[in-house]
């Protein structure tokens, strides 16, 4: 049995160099991670464009995430979920730098059609 919540960094260090991603678990059409950011975002001008469908929930600290074609962020805290369909362009605007924001990725695909 694992902990989402262990190995969480703690003060006095609460920074990492980079992000932490863990895939949890994965099938032919999902794949569950865990993130750990502290203080990361999104490169100046990046956009996500993923073939892949990502529900998010933010566990722990704060983050902004900005979703292509709105005025601006979305404020996260902990508790809140959003899906982000295929191909929506979005970016990580901002992590809490003081205390570690721990997300839970669920990305997945639709299945292929059937053929008959």
């Amino acid at each position: 049995m694992s902990n989402l919540f262990a190995g969480l960094p703690s003060a006095p260090q609460t920074s990492l160099p980079e992000e932490i991603v863990e895939v949890l678990a994965e099938g032919t059409h999902v794949r569950i991670e865990r993130i750990v950011s502290t203080g990361q975002a999104s490169p100046p001008g990046f956009w996500y464009d993923q073939d892949e469908h990502e529900w998010v929930l933010l566990l722990t600290g704060e983050a902004g995430l900005w979703i292509a074609g709105e005025d601006q962020p979305r404020v996260m805290q902990p508790g809140d979920y959003l899906n982000i369909p295929a191909h929506q362009k979005h970016r990580v605007e901002w992590t809490a730098p003081n205390k570690p924001t721990l997300w839970l990725a669920v990305c997945y695909s639709n299945p292929p059609a059937a053929t008959h």
